[in-house]
């Protein structure tokens, strides 16, 4: 199975998503938020290749910005929704 590039479904949302991401990890760029990710969980990740990494670890890297993102975009939809009742 070939792997795909995660894109945003809106590429002009890219910049938004990694200001969210910044702010949710206490980081100045996205960039740096994965490796604060990385050092919570214990993950040896590290700029350039990560080749070494095992699935595993990868995923609890993505899992943990991910996961923060998704429960912080929900709040701020319901935040809106009850705004508007």
């Amino acid at each position: 199975m070939a792997r795909r590039r995660r894109r945003p479904l809106v590429p002009e949302a890219r910049s938004g998503l990694d200001e969210l991401k910044s702010k949710l990890m206490g980081t100045q760029t996205g960039e740096e938020a994965k490796f604060e990710a990385a050092k919570e969980v214990g993950v040896p990740l590290q700029k350039g290749y990560n080749g070494r990494l095992t699935s595993v670890e990868a995923g609890q890297v993505g899992g943990r910005l991910g996961g923060s993102m998704v429960k912080e975009l929900v709040r701020l939809a319901q935040e809106e929704l009850k705004k508007k009742q």
